[in-house]
């Protein structure tokens, strides 16, 4: 039986898990009648929620043709640039890709960041048109741009030359040409069969076993699971194995106390594995990614490849307000510090940093999106946290010894009639036009290099200005000279000056003063934010204000309190939303916006300070 691997990638949306269904089924992986839920390997909770994939996974197919038999290891890979990390480390244990294109969108900021990897890794890609059958499809225009992101990324000949195939992943089929009868993805299987290498590692099986690790998971019952490709040799259950650090240091030793093989949704229990295959390894409870496990023989650990540095970092603490510890079970900075190490273990795109406070830690990664979904699981776990407004990470060039910054290449679709706005917008924010052409059906998309600055808070702004139709893409360019001071959030916040419960009496009399972000029963306290102040100062109100009852009748009586509905703020919202002075109280069942010092007195002490 033959082996290959490959990974699939794409742009965020453009159909890669619902082609994995697809492969999945027509391979016989599934059975026909067995209910299988859609989008089957996003797996995790906030993935099925959110409809994108945040961790990539691993899946094998059996692919039977002309007598032959192919087993086909396939890789599912993020769509979203915040979660890259993950695609750069998937990228060195296949030995072929499947390139998505959406047929209406064609190449996007993902589609360049990962295309731009795979062709530095001489993987030669393979690409599928996706989506052909979208009414605003425009196949022959997105070959053509697939093909000039190539020359652009100094791709050589052999990658120049890539096999060519229109599918649909929803409906499940691939064409050659768009004339072909569109019946299965046949096509696409012969394409991988005949295209993608053999790994290369089949010829080491006879070497000492050694394997990189590449993911890392928790199994309540297996403990720590290891996947990766093996580079050479044999893996047996019960073998004995030594684990070596990037810099060949000794980690430990220990024993496979379960090898295990993908086949189709499920992984099972195989007594070896051989060289070229990827498994997943159990029973070595200190071993992590980028570790290389090994037999005893084996004293050069494997190269791992680089991961690019984090960009943007958020501070994360204990949560000292009023209300801490009403509504999680898990709230001292011990055991926060626990989960933020076990997190890092396994996503080598995220940075843990402990700060002079103690009870505060530096969490730095790729974006907004990224460093969100980990707050959203700590609090789906119970974990009760104070998050800071996100900083991007500077640096000093070597060279001439000034500050550098991050700068992002944002790709925005806009109705025409909204495109000046959202320009105007930007170059607010030090945001430079590189290019501005039509994309079809009334619409602009425009491409702009912005500091990671400007873009912070920033989608918010950009819905109200679309009316909700704009779609903003986003993925770091480079490192320039500093762009100087960029214009933060321009309206003040209503702070609540005391503890109590928000009443319907006292916000609508608030209402004048800006919007809510409270309804009537909340509990509020001294520092809270409870909405936007339609000015551009900070001002103290009592959101628990009652109607004083007298004996004395007026026309007034019987006047119906009608509140507008209030501002609700997802988390990724809400971090985006805060200024310097201001932090997010994320628990269990709630979040709310404060300030980082409570007491009005002691907040207006500081002012002047700070300002000097």
């Amino acid at each position: 039986m033959s082996l290959r691997n490959i990974a699939i990638i794409a742009h965020v949306d453009h159909g890669k898990t619902t082609l994995v269904d697809q492969l999945l089924r027509q391979s016989g992986a599934v059975r026909a009648n067995q209910e299988m839920a859609e989008r089957a390997m996003d797996s995790n909770a906030l993935e099925r929620e959110r409809g994108i994939t945040i961790l990539a996974k691993c899946t094998s197919v059996l692919w039977e043709h002309g007598g032959a038999e192919t087993r086909v290891n396939i890789v599912d890979t993020p769509g979203h640039a915040d979660f890259g990390g993950e695609v750069e480390r998937i990228l060195s244990m296949v030995d072929g890709v499947v390139l998505l294109v959406d047929a209406a969108e064609g190449p996007m900021p993902q589609t360049k960041f990962v295309t731009s990897k795979a062709l530095a890794l001489g993987l030669r890609p393979i690409v599928v048109i996706n989506k052909i059958d979208r009414p605003d499809g425009r196949p022959d225009e997105v070959h053509e741009e697939v093909f000039d992101l190539f020359a652009a990324l100094g791709a050589s000949d052999a990658q120049l030359d890539f096999p060519l195939l229109y599918a649909s992943g929803r409906d499940g089929w691939a064409v050659r040409t768009l004339a072909d009868d569109r019946v299965d993805l046949a096509p696409l299987f012969e394409t991988v069969v005949a295209h993608v290498p053999r790994p290369s590692a089949e010829t080491r099986v006879d070497e000492p076993f050694a394997m990189l690790a590449t993911t890392l998971e928790a199994d309540p019952y297996l403990g720590r699971i290891l996947t990766g490709r093996i580079e050479s040799g044999v893996a047996t259950a019960n073998r004995a194995v030594k684990v070596l650090n990037r810099s060949g240091k000794l980690v430990e030793r220990g024993r496979i106390t379960k090898l295990l093989a993908f086949r189709g949704l499920s992984r099972q229990p195989v007594a070896e594995a051989r060289a070229g295959d990827i498994v997943a390894i159990a029973g070595l409870p200190t071993a992590t990614v980028s570790d290389t496990l090994c037999d005893e023989a084996v004293a050069t650990p494997l190269p791992a490849p680089p991961i690019d540095p984090p960009t943007i970092s958020i501070t994360v603490s204990i949560n000292d307000s009023p209300l801490a510890g009403r509504e999680g079970d898990k709230v001292q900075s011990r055991v926060i510090r626990e989960r933020l190490l076990r997190e890092v273990e396994g996503n080598v795109a995220l940075k843990i940093a402990e700060t002079d406070a103690k009870d505060a830690f530096e969490v730095s990664g790729r974006g907004e999106l990224q460093l969100g979904v980990l707050v959203e699981t700590m609090r789906r776990e119970g974990f009760e946290l104070s998050i800071s407004r996100p900083r991007v990470l500077f640096r000093t060039n070597a060279e001439t010894g000034a500050l550098d910054e991050p700068i992002e290449e944002a790709v925005i679709d806009v109705d025409q009639p909204y495109a000046g706005a959202v320009i105007e917008m930007l170059a607010k924010r030090k945001g430079e036009l590189k290019d501005m052409r039509p994309s079809g059906e009334g619409k602009t998309r425009l491409v702009l290099h912005v500091p990671s600055r400007g873009l912070i808070g920033f989608y918010g702004d950009f819905l109200t200005e679309t009316r909700g139709t704009g779609i903003l893409n986003r993925l770091f360019h480079s490192y320039a000279p500093h762009k100087g001071p960029i214009e933060e959030r321009r309206n003040g916040v209503l702070i609540s000056n005391c503890d109590g419960e928000s009443v319907a009496y006292a916000l609508w009399y608030l209402e004048e003063r800006g919007v809510l972000f409270v309804p009537p029963g909340t509990p509020v306290y001294q520092g809270m934010i409870i909405g936007e102040h339609s000015r551009d100062n900070d001002l103290d109100v009592n959101p628990t204000k009652q109607k004083q009852l007298t004996n004395i009748r007026t026309t007034s009586k019987d006047e119906a309190i009608r509140l507008t509905p209030p501002r609700v703020l997802t988390l990724e919202q809400a971090i985006a939303y805060i200024a310097e002075d201001e932090l997010v109280e994320v628990t269990p069942k709630s979040i709310r916006l404060r300030k980082a010092v409570l007491n009005p007195s002691m907040r207006k002490r500081r002012v002047p300070k700070d300002a000097a």
